[in-house]
């Protein structure tokens, strides 16, 4: 071959690999996958997920993540995702790689009682890809694990076992997306498709909807029935297959919406019907929905109940031709029935005992039925005496599994059923039991008034259902415990005891099946799908998204809430509890997961916001009511020798504390507002100078405690312009009192100093003057920051660190200035009314600054920024004096904190 032509084929070949490079890079990996279209079609349950640290934050407001922390197979994954953050390098990085994308989670049955989980993660950037790689790497040479590879369908699959227990996962990447599981045999199973493109996709019948656009929607999940019944028998009996296949063929596959809220776990969406031959929905499919009217006659030990809104002749459509010699009067028995039907189950005492059944069925003429019912029983020589329960009649049937020939298989006596049955006729129920016991049972129940209708969480929670449906299945999972723990096989039961927490976090759950659209004559349209997980309010909030641009959340205390307003308990730290203080003099502290960690009835309004206090080494609370002195931990607890009980004729309404210092206590001041002061320490010790320590005047604002080198120095400042400081025991400091030359109206802003001389006080006067001096006695020179009139007043407000100051005037005509304390004018506002309006300042460093004007009379707070310009051009709604602000410095998010009305609002802010 010559050399031209070689050269020739060389640069032929380069040319290729460009251009092959080039059509990759420009038509297949920026066409996007479908990621549905990747899921094998055995796949149960399909969740979609997106926002991941919003889903993270309401699983928390739920209260759900508590619970799933404790189930195994979450904390084997808790585990794996802390192994990968350190090997990361950073907390919460798994949580930021999967951010807000889409990604899809599959359930499959791998075995006879096995399921796994398959993966479908995006990788949307170079920096990701490498975060894998180095991920991969790091566990490779960890001794822990044991990574390989191989080909499979042209596909590089590795593998990351566990060499202890030989667990791992399985993943390739495919076209920018992880398809990872622990079952290699789905792996493949996702590999294999890419063999066969154009494969239809598991949600091909919903392409067109799209729940992620809607607001609020913390996931997206697809339910293929087909696939139900043998995932159901990973953990059930095989004798309760039958009724699991029954209930599915209502439906062959469904997308639903999910929304955490609080209390409820909330699912809605639409299922497309069951159109093959044999299926449920066949009987069923032009029956109108119903409403549940039968509350009053279902008792509170209700464990299960499967409602129905259907004929007796369309439940009895699958039954073979009744050949005996009492059919003609059970025809007409079931004629007489109207089209209210429901399969109930009594919760069991244990759970070596069954549970009862029976099933219960609208008469609308109820002496119509009692009549065929004695017809029935002479026909088939039944004895006509009855067992009285309160005002009720107890009769035995006559007719074997008369439930399942009145209404169809589903009502069909169980195979370890060997009773005579029994029927009873309540108002215009007609009930039907497998054995006597269980009608027993529910007739006492409904003769002492223990019913549905009767029980406000019963009641509630069917507000909250469908008011109409085609079938109904609804479960207290409090009540069904025993019931399932019989009904689960072996090998699964000591996984439920394991996690009953979790099963029974939810104790009340519905789902329902309703037509979409009852006037059009298509029998084969849509169900609309609502699947609800619920818990009866309690605890004293509820928590809820908050309908603002969906970037918040509220609490909603049934007490309601009172006009302190809130208050951090370790201020500047952007993760600290929240307190609040309810109408019924509870404090609650609630978690930045929006959820109480705990309460604490103090018997009376606070006088002043918590004051962080550190005794014995640890970080406590110091409270105060009018007549009591609280110190708690961090959990709420009190500590030793609290609560304090102040003198019956003290009224307090001043706090200062100063923390202990070696075998010293920490101490607390109270103050009331005849200037009377109360000194003691956290042992309970009262020095007898201050018991009390009167003043001629009143204060103009809280007396301050300050400890300056090993020296306690207790600052009070009068309304009449004097400033008095004493030491510990009560004595006067040298060179005061000291004269600020007008009145006081605010507090002081304090610099702390290593000596009485360095500690430097500001304040400013009621003619607009600012007045600094140290503790030592020594006053610099006066310095105006504005003018004044006879009915402007002057305050000092320092920021929540005590770091900078503000000096706010009100002319007391309904203007309200802000001044730097230079006398640079920062906001100025003109307001309706002329009642004190209080004043916040935050500062959180490089230049963010929020200052926060409330108005209490319209219940209005404004917040401006550090150049002046009022945050979303409007006041925000805050029924409370005061708000609270918060500044997260990963996302550079302020989260804003106020109360409107019942609720505890939280909303997300972006200033920069």
């Amino acid at each position: 071959m010559s050399q031209r032509l070689l050269v020739f084929l060389a640069g032929l070949l380069l040319v290729s690999a460009v251009a092959s490079w080039v059509y990759y890079r420009r038509s297949v990996a920026r066409t996007p996958v479908d990621l549905w279209a990747l899921v094998p079609d055995d796949a149960v349950l399909v969740a979609a997920t997106h926002d991941h640290p919003t889903l993270v934050r309401h699983l928390k407001e739920t209260q759900l993540w508590d619970n799933l922390a404790t189930v195994r197979y979450f904390q084997q994954v808790e585990e794996h995702v802390a192994l990968l953050d350190s090997l990361g390098g950073r907390r919460n990085s798994v949580l930021s790689f999967l951010g807000t994308k889409l990604v899809l989670t599959s359930v499959h049955v791998t075995g006879p009682d096995q399921f796994d989980l398959l993966f479908l993660v995006p990788v949307g950037s170079v920096r990701q890809h490498r975060q894998v790689r180095i991920l991969t790497e790091a566990l490779s040479q960890n001794a822990r694990f044991r990574v390989s590879t191989r080909e499979y369908a042209g596909q590089q699959l590795t593998h990351i076992e566990e060499r202890a227990t030989g667990t791992g996962i399985t993943y390739f990447n495919f076209r920018n997306t992880l398809v990872l599981s622990a079952s290699e045999a789905l792996v493949e199973a996702v590999a294999r498709r890419q063999e066969r493109p154009g494969q239809p996709s598991i949600a091909a019948d919903f392409r067109d909807t799209d729940y992620r656009k809607i607001k609020d929607v913390d996931a997206t999940l697809l339910i293929n029935y087909r696939q139900l019944p043998p995932f159901l028998g990973v953990f059930f009996r095989p004798e309760l297959q039958p009724a699991f296949r029954q209930l599915s063929s209502l439906s062959r596959n469904g997308l639903l919406e999910m929304k955490l809220t609080g209390n409820r776990v909330q699912f809605n969406g639409f299922s497309n019907p069951e159109t093959a031959a044999g299926s449920w929905h066949q009987p069923l499919r032009r029956q109108p929905p119903g409403r549940l009217r039968m509350a009053e006659v279902l008792s509170t030990r209700t464990a299960a109940l499967v409602h129905l809104g259907a004929t007796p002749a369309a439940l009895r459509a699958t039954l073979p031709a009744d050949t005996t010699a009492a059919a003609a009067l059970v025809d007409s028995l079931a004629a007489s029935l109207g089209s209210e039907a429901a399969l109930c189950y009594l919760a069991s005492p244990s759970v070596r005992v069954p549970g009862g059944r029976l099933a219960l069925v609208h008469c609308p003429d109820p002496a119509r039925t009692n009549r065929l019912l004695g017809l029935l029983r002479r026909r088939t020589g039944t004895s006509p005496s009855f067992e009285r329960v309160g005002p009720y009649q107890l009769h035995q049937t006559g007719v074997p599994a008369l439930a399942g020939r009145l209404l169809g298989p589903l009502f069909a006596p169980d195979a370890g059923s060997r009773g005579p049955g029994a029927t009873a006729v309540v108002g215009q129920y007609l009930a039907l039991a497998d054995e006597p016991a269980a009608l027993r049972t529910w007739l006492t129940d409904v003769a002492g008034g223990q019913t549905w209708s009767r029980s406000p969480a019963q009641v509630s929670f069917l507000q909250e259902t469908l008011p109409l449906a085609r079938v109904s299945v609804m479960l207290d999972t409090r009540n069904s415990w025993n019931l399932l723990v019989r009904a689960l096989t072996e090998t699964r039961r000591a996984g439920l005891l394991r996690n009953e927490t979790l099963f029974k976090r939810f104790p009340q759950v519905a789902w329902q099946l309703m037509p979409h659209d009852m006037a059009q004559e298509q029998s084969d349209g849509q169900y609309y799908t609502q699947l609800v997980l619920r818990h009866p309010p309690v605890g004293p909030a509820v928590a809820r998204p908050q309908a603002q641009a969906g970037v918040g959340s509220s609490l909603s205390f049934r007490a309601g809430l009172g006009t302190t307003g809130p208050v951090l308990a370790a201020p500047g730290e952007a993760r600290s509890p929240l307190l609040v203080q309810d109408r019924a003099g509870v404090l609650h502290s609630v978690t930045a997961d929006n959820t109480v960690a705990w309460s604490d009835s103090l018997g009376g309004p606070l006088i002043a916001p918590p004051a962080p206090l550190a005794v014995g080494g640890k970080a406590h609370l110091a409270l105060a009511t009018a007549s009591r002195v609280f110190l708690l931990t961090d959990k709420g607890q009190p500590a030793p020798n609290f609560p304090l009980n102040l003198p019956d004729t003290l009224q307090a309404t001043y706090l200062a504390t100063a923390p202990g210092a070696g075998a010293q206590p920490a101490r607390l001041l109270v103050a009331d507002r005849y200037a009377n002061l109360y000194l003691y320490d956290t042992n309970g010790s009262a020095p007898p100078a201050w018991q009390p320590k009167k003043l001629d005047f009143a204060l103009a604002a809280a007396p301050l405690l300050l400890n300056v080198a090993g020296r306690d120095v207790v600052v009070t400042l009068l309304g009449n312009g004097y400033v008095y400081a004493f030491d510990g025991l009560g004595n006067p400091m040298p060179g005061f009192p000291i004269s600020v030359g007008a009145r006081l109206a605010s507090g002081a802003f304090v610099e702390s100093g290593a000596t009485l001389r360095r500690t430097r006080l500001t304040v400013v006067n009621q003619h607009g003057e600012l007045v600094t001096f140290t503790l030592s006695g020594d006053v610099a020179p006066r310095r105006r920051v504005a003018t004044w009139s006879r009915t402007s007043t002057f305050q000092l407000v320092p920021d929540q660190q005590q770091r900078r100051y503000v000096v706010v005037r009100d002319d007391g005509q309904g203007r309200l200035t802000v001044f730097e304390p230079g006398g640079r004018q920062l906001v100025e506002r003109r307001f309706l009314t002329s009642a004190p309006k209080p004043v916040q300042l935050f500062d959180f460093g490089a230049g963010r600054q929020v200052l926060v004007l409330t108005e209490p009379g319209p219940g209005k707070a404004y917040l401006y920024d550090a150049r002046g310009r009022l945050v979303g051009g409007e006041p925000f709604d805050s029924n409370a004096p005061t708000v609270e602000l918060t500044y997260e410095a990963a996302t550079g998010t302020y989260q804003f904190y106020r109360v409107v009305g019942n609720e505890l609002k939280r909303l997300a802010l972006k200033l920069d």
